[in-house]
């Protein structure tokens, strides 16, 4: 197993309110990474290339994240794999199963905003994965909020301290540079070139780099900008401690970054030091203790499922994060929840919905294997140990509704893609007990994920549905609380709600308003009624 290989993974996501750029840093780290040499513009608009992230149809027709891209680049020897995850609310589930496969993350807050309704979810997952966070305060090039008032919003809102390492500079109010405070230089822009461009920071722009007392740095900034950076760097020395790694690497203290991703300022700086601060592969908690990145046996967990990637061969993809070993092209590894060995052919890494295949890949890389059916969410692949990586929770739908086929005779088709799409997460799926009249009735956590169900049922199946509204309102997992098997007749007996099956066959109750639940919980605490569930399947007795 190679040390090199580990040390040199940096494997991490973007989280964000929507509308904060996280499409747009994307594309501007690969135009770092020297992936592509032309930054797209985010919105599929006339006469502009959509963004290299988002690949399904729909995506570039609305010009939004809806699926998480998963991209591998290189940067001055590091392997970077970016996992770009939806930043709409409603697509947040996609989101939380892809904080699990990753060692850190990046938000992104707009200058003018702060943090805002979705970044506080997310930040709460990390939060409770415990994964280190980096802050960059992006659209540094608009009017917006004081910085200092802006850390004081993230320390209080968020609960987590934060340490400056590049500051903002400005000349006449307009944003010109940063002071990066680690390595002690002033990173200065050339603002006349980015406004140039024709595509508004498409090519890297120029940077000077000075330390603060330069007389280049004085030079370029007015007597009051200059200034004011004198007093900004004495405040924030006397202000708080120096960086404390051990507190970033438990995700109690995040390091902040200010830029602006469309003009590509401050970002070299950001790069340069997220590459040293963050942390390579970790152990990863399994139900046997922990495994180590350098154990020699290879093991790894899906995280998502994706069909129709290329629409010419109708192919499924399940993404593998590797944790341990080495994934070589052709191996056999043990599917553990089956305990069928698997062949794995052609692992491919993505740029989007480009793929390559590669002959090896080793802890931190994120994989695209071929799945012919028996793959779910949360599973775990070894290379002959019988462990299991943590489980993958389902999330609590806040939005239900009926699915009703449009044309009996596609019946099949209808069958198949709905089966596909809620295995790989994107609707959550709902059908009577066996022998059971009922029917199947679809949870989204987001409006719009009913749209894109029935988007992609018509345009990658061929089956036209119609959507109908339930009574439902809440869907909880209920466990015995003595831990027992589950009884579905004395269930059904004991709450006001309807009993269904998930698409891994756990039991689920759907209640039609939070009092029904509310009595439930009172009158039967043999009970409990999950807000979430995790990968472990409960078999009715």
């Amino acid at each position: 197993m190679s040390q090199h290989e580990i040390a040199r993974r940096r494997t991490f996501a973007i989280i964000s309110h929507p509308d904060a750029g996280k499409t747009t840093l994307t594309e501007k780290l690969l135009l770092y990474g020297g992936v592509i040499q032309l930054a797209g513009a985010v919105k599929a608009k006339r006469g502009r290339a959509s963004a290299v992230s988002d690949w399904m149809e729909m995506e570039r027709e609305r010009g939004i994240s809806i699926t998480t891209s998963v991209l591998q680049f290189p940067y001055r020897g590091f392997a970077l794999n970016l996992l770009d995850t939806p930043g709409h609310a409603d697509f947040s589930e996609d989101t939380y199963r892809t904080l699990h496969a990753v060692d850190g993350a990046v938000m992104l807050l707009d200058r003018a905003k702060g943090v805002e309704a979705q970044t506080r979810k997310l930040f709460r997952v990390c939060k409770q994965r415990a994964i280190p966070i980096f802050s960059f305060v992006n659209k540094m090039d608009r009017a917006g909020r004081d910085p200092f008032d802006l850390i004081g919003e993230v320390e209080s809102v968020l609960g987590i301290g934060v340490f400056p390492v590049t500051w903002p500079i400005f000349r006449g109010g307009v944003f010109r540079g940063v002071w990066h405070r680690l390595a002690r230089r002033v990173y200065l822009f050339d603002a006349g070139h980015a406004a140039s461009s024709a595509g508004l920071g498409a090519e890297r722009p120029p940077v000077e780099v000075a330390g603060i007392d330069d007389p280049l740095v004085r030079a370029e900034l007015d007597d009051e900008g200059y200034e004011r950076l004198k007093h900004d760097a004495e405040l924030l020395e006397l202000a708080g401690d120096g960086f404390d790694r051990e507190k970033f690497l438990e995700g109690a203290l995040s390091p902040l970054f200010f830029g602006s991703a469309i003009n590509n300022f401050g970002l070299e700086a950001f790069l340069e030091s997220f590459c040293e601060l963050m942390p390579p592969p970790r152990p990863r908690a399994t139900d046997q203790g922990p495994v180590e990145p350098a154990r020699d046996e290879f093991s790894g967990f899906v995280f998502k499922i994706q069909a129709n990637m290329d629409k010419a061969h109708r192919d499924r993809v399940a993404f593998v994060r590797i944790c341990s070993g080495k994934m070589t092209r052709g191996m056999k590894v043990t599917h553990v929840r089956t305990g069928k060995e698997i062949r794995l052919a052609n692992p491919s890494t993505f740029m989007a919905r480009d793929r390559t295949v590669v002959d090896e890949s080793f802890p931190g890389d994120v994989v695209g294997v071929h799945d012919p059916g028996t793959f779910e969410i949360g599973d775990t692949l070894t290379g002959g140990s019988t462990f299991s990586f943590e489980p993958i929770p389902s999330f609590a739908p806040e939005h239900f509704a009926r699915l009703v086929m449009v044309d009996p005779l596609k019946r099949k088709q209808f069958a198949r893609g709905i089966e596909q799409l809620a295995q790989e997460g994107t609707i959550q799926l709902y059908h009577p007990p066996a022998g059971r009249a009922g029917d199947l009735v679809l949870g989204a956590l987001g409006q719009l994920q009913f749209e894109v169900v029935k988007y992609r049922l018509e345009s990658e199946y061929g089956a036209q549905v119609r959507l109908e509204p339930v009574p439902w309102q809440l869907a909880r997992w209920p466990a015995r609380a003595d831990g027992a098997p589950l009884d579905l007749d004395a269930l059904s007996d004991a709450v006001e709600g309807m009993v269904v099956l998930d698409v891994r066959d756990r039991p689920v109750v759907l209640f039609d308003r939070a009092w029904a639940l509310q009595t439930a919980e009172r009158l039967h605490p043999e009970y409990v009624f999950g807000e979430t569930a995790t990968g472990v399947v409960v078999r009715a007795a």
